[in-house]
C-alpha cells in the first residue's frame, strides 16, 4: 500500500451527527431560497446550450426539477437524465453505456456540446461519460460527489451495495474507481461542503489543474440542490462562452459566500 492509498484509507466517513441533521438542514436551505431569489434571478444569463441534470443516489429526476427549472429560466436547455431512480450500474448499465447513449441522444436532437451537472453518484457518472464522449461534452460540474479516495468513507456504502448489487471490491468496480480519480478531459467544478453527512467531503475535490476547480459551500449534501449558492455557482459556471473556461472569481462579497477553493494538490 502506498503511502497516499494509505491515507486515503484513513479518510473517515461524516459524524453521526451531520449525517442524523441532513434532513432538517436541507429543508432549512429550501426554505431560505425565496430570500435569494434577486441573487439568483441576476446571475450570468444561459446561452440555450443544453445541460444535462444527474440525480444522486437512490433519487430520481423529481429531486432536480428545481434545478432544471432554474437553468430554464437562465436561458439554457435542461434535460433530465430519464434512467429512472439512480441504483447505479442498475440504471446505467455496467459501463454506462445507456447514460452515454441519453448524451448522444441529446447531442443529435441539440447539435450543440452539453454541459453535464451531476449531484452526489450522479457527479461520478458525470466524470464516466465525459471521458466516453469528451468531444460533445462542454464541462462537467458535480455535487458533492465522492469520485476520489475510498467509498466506504459514507455513510451510505452498505446501502449502495445493497440495493445496486455492485459490490466495491469487484475487478470491475475498482477499475473505475481508479478512472473516477482522474482529472476528466473536459473542463471540470467540483462543489463541495465540509458539513456533508452523507460523504466525506475531501472525496469531492478535484484535483489542481488548467481547467478544474473546486468551490465551497456552506449546507448539507442533501441540500445541495436546493442551496441558493449553489445555484448560483452553477449559473456562474455555465455562463462561460465555450473553450473560454476560467476558475471561480472569488473577489467582493463572493469571498464571504464562497470560503475557498479548496485544491487537491
Amino acid at each position: 500500500m502506498t503511502a497516499e492509498t494509505a491515507a486515503k484509507s484513513q479518510i473517515p466517513p461524516p459524524s453521526r451527527l451531520l449525517a442524523l441533521s441532513e434532513l432538517p438542514r436541507a429543508l432549512a436551505e429550501l426554505g431560505a431560497l425565496p430570500w435569494f431569489a434577486p441573487l439568483l434571478l441576476n446571475a450570468p444569463r444561459g446561452d440555450g446550450h443544453p445541460v444535462l441534470v444527474l440525480p444522486g443516489f437512490v433519487t430520481t429526476d423529481i429531486s432536480t426539477g428545481l434545478l432544471r427549472r432554474y437553468l430554464e429560466l437562465l436561458g439554457y436547455t435542461p434535460f433530465a437524465w430519464e434512467l429512472g431512480r439512480n441504483l447505479g450500474p442498475k440504471a446505467i448499465g455496467k459501463q454506462g453505456e445507456k447514460l452515454v447513449a441519453r448524451l448522444d441522444a441529446i447531442y443529435a436532437e441539440t447539435g450543440r456540446k452539453v454541459s453535464i451537472v451531476g449531484w452526489s453518484l450522479g457527479g461520478v457518472m458525470a466524470r464516466q461519460v465525459a471521458r466516453r464522449r469528451p468531444d460533445i461534452v462542454r464541462q462537467v460540474i458535480t455535487l458533492g460527489s465522492p469520485f476520489t479516495g475510498d467509498p466506504r468513507a459514507s455513510t451510505v456504502w452498505k446501502a449502495y451495495e445493497a440495493l445496486t448489487e455492485h459490490r466495491l471490491n469487484d475487478p470491475d468496480t475498482q477499475e473505475q474507481l481508479r478512472e473516477s480519480r482522474a482529472v476528466p478531459p473536459v473542463p471540470s467544478t467540483a462543489i463541495f461542503t465540509k458539513a456533508d453527512g452523507v460523504v466525506s467531503w475531501r472525496n469531492c475535490r478535484e484535483a489542481a489543474g488548467e481547467a478544474t476547480d473546486n468551490i465551497e459551500v456552506y449546507g448539507s449534501h442533501c441540500g445541495l440542490g436546493v442551496n441558493a449558492s449553489v445555484l448560483y455557482a452553477i449559473a456562474d459556471r455555465l455562463a462561460q462562452p465555450d473553450g473560454e473556461w476560467a476558475p471561480f472569481k472569488r473577489n467582493g462579497l463572493r469571498a464571504l459566500i464562497y470560503p475557498s477553493s479548496g485544491h487537491v494538490h
